[in-house]
């Protein structure tokens, strides 16, 4: 016999039609249901009995109407209530906690086969919740700042709820991720956004996104102690960011520079380059002078420093990328403080040490990426270029003659590297007979 451990400590009985004679307030039923599941977990109550009250959970929701759930939101702690709701069963479907050294589950831990049914009955609760907050925005009975208020309340923790179930990873099934992006269609349509970069930046000038609600919720779980037990937050936390662009990054600069260089400087590689992507979307979305302030373009230029030394060639790709953006920017901040003028700039020390591993590296996959990217440095340098020919040429020399079939790869971006060297700082002059004939 199905047990329904909500519904029977509200004295409700499920009528024909799943309706109910009489049911309590909102706040009665959501208190009940906190103090129920968070008791449960004391008492030891089985994962069965917990599906079983959210399934309570999901069978009144669905029964009642907007009015119910809007109806007393605007006088009392409903709002409130209903985030602690959200963030309660946000918890109970979150995928299962790594150890920071432990390397995360196994792809077919059991873990995430209850992770997955979890989230199934969770994302109902959620689609519920929405839909009537969608419906009731075309209503004129409820109370058009309890929809508001309510709003404010979910819209982050359910945001990123789908987020983290969306995206195809080991936690996640055909069945759950389909359900998540129909709550975020949902979350779209109850906000009157259109797409996700609209949802977090503000629908049109003038109105606040909800990015940052959403960044004070990842807030807890971006800590240096806390990121890496939940394998969900990081990539959450990127895709996010990458929503973002200018000229409305800027303004969040302070709560997405700590967690991104918190990735880059990560023992596995993964989450480097994860960290360097996000700080290469930071550069190229947030003002340069927002980036000289309080020393930060220095931060981020040392911490992509450190990543040179790598023998990782998909984090050099990334890094280098990244450092083509950065050294103007750190360039210019150096114009405008006292220095030695002996000291040489940061894009020669950068490609003087490229140089310096190209000269000596064997990994073709490396090679690859060093010879790709070395004509944008010397398109940066322009006529200093020069300063460095001779490290050029032997360089130059020593990757035409060694072949990287079947594409060549190494071997053409060398080539286009001769060129722009011809272009940059090939010597010109002029005949000096030739000129006093034409003054003639």
């Amino acid at each position: 016999m199905e047990q329904h451990p909500l519904l029977d400590s509200l004295q409700l009985t499920i009528l024909e039609g799943r309706r109910f004679l009489e049911c309590p307030p909102l706040k009665q039923v959501v208190s009940q249901f906190l103090q129920l599941f968070a008791s449960g977990g004391v008492q030891g109550t089985t994962s069965n009995a917990k599906a079983g009250m959210i399934r309570d959970l999901i069978t009144i929701l669905e029964a009642m109407d907007c009015q119910w759930l809007f109806g007393s939101c605007h006088l009392d702690a409903t709002p409130t209530l209903l985030r602690d709701l959200v963030v309660a069963l946000s918890h109970y479907a979150a995928p299962p906690q790594q150890e920071p050294e432990g390397g995360g589950f196994p792809s077919d831990a059991p873990s995430y086969t209850a992770v997955a049914s979890q989230v199934a009955d969770v994302s109902l609760v959620f689609h519920s919740i929405v839909a009537k907050v969608e419906l009731a925005r075309g209503l004129e009975r409820p109370n058009a700042a309890a929809v508001g208020s309510v709003l404010r309340q979910v819209a982050g923790p359910v945001y990123l709820f789908a987020i983290t179930h969306v995206a195809e990873r080991l936690w996640t099934t055909p069945r759950t991720r389909s359900m998540a992006q129909e709550l975020l269609d949902g979350l779209l349509r109850a906000s009157d956004c259109q797409s996700v970069p609209e949802f977090l930046r503000g629908a049109y000038e003038g109105k606040e996104g909800w990015f940052a609600a959403v960044m004070q919720c990842l807030k807890p779980g971006l800590t240096k102690e806390t990121w890496q037990h939940n394998p969900a937050t990081k990539h959450v936390f990127s895709w996010t960011l990458q929503q973002v662009t200018r000229p409305w990054l800027g303004h969040h600069l302070e709560k997405v520079l700590p967690p991104s260089l918190l990735l880059s400087d990560d023992y596995r590689v993964e989450n480097k380059i994860l960290g360097v992507q996000c700080l290469h979307h930071i550069i190229q979305n947030v003002p340069a002078a927002d980036l000289c302030q309080f020393n930060r373009v220095q931060v981020v230029y040392h911490a992509l420093s450190n990543h040179l030394y790598s023998k990782e060639a998909q984090l050099m790709q990334v890094v280098l990328l990244c450092l083509l953006d950065l050294l103007p920017i750190v360039e210019k901040a150096l114009q405008r403080l006292p220095h030695d003028s002996q000291l040489a700039a940061p894009s020669t020390e950068v490609l003087r040490l490229v140089l310096t591993h190209m000269e000596s590296e064997h990994q073709l996959s490396l090679r690859r990426v060093y010879a790709r990217n070395l004509p944008a440095f010397v398109e940066r340098l322009g006529i200093q270029v020069a300063r460095h020919l001779k490290r050029l040429q032997q360089v130059i020399v020593g990757y035409l003659e060694v072949s990287d079939r079947p594409e060549e790869a190494a071997r053409l971006a060398t080539l286009e590297t001769l060129k722009r060297i011809i272009q940059h700082a090939w010597p010109r002059s002029c005949c000096k007979e030739s000129i006093a004939t034409v003054k003639m």
